[in-house]
């Protein structure tokens, strides 16, 4: 078997290898054997060869030193027909006192020319200062070492040199062999490079031979798989690779070994500890100076980060979804609350207006409490339309949610019956919260009733608060909550549970689950309405035969608790002042003008601002009171009594709306000093009122 020596890309050699006859015929490993063989014994026959040239070069120097000495004539022989470049230079002057052919080639120079110029002449600039008293320094000793030296076009490059000192014409001077080694420079410097880039990479980088013995590994693979470089080189790469993953690996590697570049391939490994991890991994071949593959290098990244990012966006995509369908159905809503509220103004106000001309014993007196029974309960419908839409007026005070869900006690122990097992369990040192009394209350109520019904052949229900801090954690799985400190209001139960497709709907207005008959769908999106207008969230954990878990979260404050009382109202509710009545709905206006005049006011109407302007320029007498709708076509009302104050000074102003979500109400709370008449109104609520605002005025 003949095979050839090569190293870098040149035949240094012949391998042969002789074998009897008898014996089994050479394999195709065999020879893959010799091929290693030859080329490890070429590198080193070259590394020989070029060890053998650097000791005669140095054996040149010797030579060249001893003809010094001994002729002048031999000297110049071995000198100027050397092949290294080599200089004389005096150690006083720095002055070239004899350069060879060799020396005036690599600076670009003649010798003529070379011999007029002096060491610092071939230095670079910035390397002149100090050079002669760094030659003088050297004394008698041999000196080596490398530097940066320039050529006569003005191009850089490194040397390598070996300088002695001799005498020359009598003088001290430095007898000097230079080598050019940029190239080797350089690319020992690019081999750095690389290394320091392999190191600091943040992607594991790995390589290993073709029998997949580990040959480097760098920082990051340390990170990502537990073992240190000292723990991997040498050994095998399938102790990262899970068992079920080795033919693919094996694959992965036969398509390498063919040339084959494998890009962001995802598979999966094992850490030290024996954790599985998915992993994105790019593979290249390695090539010998002859060019056939002796070896990957593949690159690899934790999937993990990815994959969480991946789903973090999944889910924050799918709140953004939800809260998107939840602020349409919230606007449908709302918009149906605001107009359900006109007619059910009227058919309150009709219905009392008629009752209130009928005797008592009069059969249609209880027919048309009936109806106004009805509109009642329609008009609790509405509130709670408003309160998921968040556009029901509400009045915010400082609460102790201990002593709200106490005030409920009894009630809620009635809701509940004896089969449920009933726990309090109310947080210590509570922080407060800023939300309308009633809203919470209804809030637990209708969560209460909620476990009851998933408890039909009873279980353990359990109410609970406590302060807590939601963080980053929290916030960004939920949109639009902010961390900070929170108050938790938690309703837990024993119940039937629920699944994942109707946890995803159950705060949706008029969804429920429950038979036909047996609930409106608004008692959880009122309790969503609830939270998030009290700048809240709620949040529900339930699983199916394990029952259910709601959780709201208000926003802490300082303040501390305030307990409202009621303002003492004037049974008189009757006048004689004179009101400007704004409505865009006809059968509302009609309906609030009558109340108003039965109750002996003079009332002037207008369909919309335009009108009710014109009314104020024209009219001579004092106009005592502006009761106008917020919101209507081309102006609103807050815009409308803003033009007639400046018209008429001291008129006062009341609002009335089905909703308010314009300037008159800033996000659902209703200002102070303005006041405000929630539709449906009844005649009682629309008079008294009116009486109220009239009184107030200085």
């Amino acid at each position: 078997m003949i095979v050839p020596m090569l190293c870098r890309g040149k035949v240094a050699g012949v391998a042969t290898l002789l074998r009897s006859a008898d014996h089994r015929p050479y394999t195709q490993q065999d020879l893959h054997l010799v091929e290693n063989l030859a080329d490890h014994a070429a590198l080193a026959i070259t590394n020989a060869r070029s060890y053998a040239a650097e000791r005669a070069a140095s054996a040149a120097l010797a030579q060249a030193n001893d003809a010094l000495k001994k002729s002048e004539v031999g000297h110049r022989l071995l000198f100027e027909s050397s092949p290294i470049p080599l200089l004389v230079l005096d150690v006083e002057t720095l002055a070239l006192l004899a350069v060879n052919d060799a020396a005036a080639r690599l600076y670009g120079y003649s010798r003529e020319q070379l011999l007029l110029m002096n060491l610092l002449d071939l230095l670079p600039p910035d390397a002149r200062a100090g050079a002669p008293a760094r030659v003088a320094a050297l004394g008698d000793r041999e000196a080596k070492g490398h530097g940066r030296h320039i050529r006569r076009d003005g191009s850089p490059f490194i040397v390598e040199y070996d300088s002695r000192l001799v005498t020359f014409g009598g003088r001290p001077a430095r007898f000097t062999l230079i080598a050019d080694v940029t190239a080797r420079h350089e690319a020992e410097e690019m081999r750095a490079l690389l290394a320091a880039i392999v190191q600091s990479s943040n992607d594991a980088i790995v390589s290993q031979l073709l029998d997949g013995t580990v040959t480097s590994w760098n920082a990051a693979a340390e990170r990502l798989f537990g073992f240190s470089t000292a723990e991997a080189v040498g050994k095998q790469i399938t102790m990262v690779i899970p068992r079920a993953r080795l033919t693919e690996a094996r694959q992965l590697l036969a398509r390498v070994v063919d040339g084959e570049r494998i890009s962001q391939y995802e598979t999966v490994f094992r850490r030290k500890d024996g954790a599985e991890f998915a992993i994105s991994l790019s593979l290249a071949p390695i090539f010998d100076t002859s060019g056939r593959v002796v070896g990957a290098s593949a690159s690899g990244r934790d999937l993990t980060s990815q994959r969480d990012a991946e789903e973090a966006l999944r889910n924050t995509a799918e709140q953004l979804r939800q809260a998107q369908k939840m602020e349409a159905v919230g606007r449908l809503a709302g918009g149906i609350a605001h107009d359900f509220n006109n007619l059910l103004s009227v058919i309150l106000s009709y219905s009392e207006l008629l009752q209130s001309d009928l005797g008592p014993n009069d059969p249609g007196h209880g027919e048309l409490n009936e109806v106004r029974k009805a509109a009642l309960q329609a008009a609790e419908l509405t509130r709670q339309l408003l309160l998921f839409s968040r556009k029901q007026v509400v009045a915010p005070r400082s609460l102790d949610l201990n002593e709200v869900m106490a005030s409920v006690d009894k009630m809620v122990r009635r809701i509940v019956g004896e089969d449920i097992d009933l726990v309090a369990s109310p947080g210590t040192n509570l922080a407060h919260v800023l939300a309308d009394r009633s809203n919470i209350e209804q809030a637990i109520l209708n969560l209460v009733v909620n476990a009851r019904d998933a408890m039909p052949t009873g279980g353990k229900l359990t109410l609970e608060t406590g302060n807590v801090e939601l963080g980053l954690d929290y916030t960004n799985r939920h949109a639009g909550v902010q961390p900070g400190p929170y108050v938790m209001l938690a309703v837990s139960d024993t119940g039937i549970g629920m699944d994942r497709a109707t946890q995803q709907r159950i705060f949706e207005p008029f969804f429920t689950t429950k038979p036909v008959g047996k609930g409106t769908g608004l008692g959880l999106s009122t309790v969503f309405g609830i939270a998030q207008q009290s700048g809240g969230t709620v949040w529900v954990y339930s699983e199916l035969g394990k029952g259910s878990t709601f959780k709201m979260y208000f926003p802490a404050v300082l303040a501390k608790a305030e307990h409202a009382g009621r303002s003492p109202v004037s049974s008189t509710a009757r006048g004689t002042e004179t009101i400007l009545l704004v409505e865009d709905q006809d059968q509302v206006r009609a309906v609030a003008q009558g109340i108003l005049t039965r109750s002996g006011y003079r009332v002037l109407t207008a369909r919309d601002a335009s009108e009710a302007l014109l009314i104020c320029e024209m009219e001579e007498a004092a106009i005592h009171l502006l009761l106008t709708d917020v919101v209507m076509p081309h102006m609103s009302g807050a815009e409308l009594a803003s033009r007639v104050q400046r018209m008429r000074s001291g008129i006062r102003v009341l609002y009335m709306s089905g909703y308010t979500d314009d300037s008159v109400v800033r996000h659902g709370i209703l200002e102070s000093e303005m006041a405000f008449l929630q539709k449906p109104f009844t005649p009682e609520s629309l008079t008294r009122k009116v009486r109220e605002v009239i009184r107030a005025a200085p």
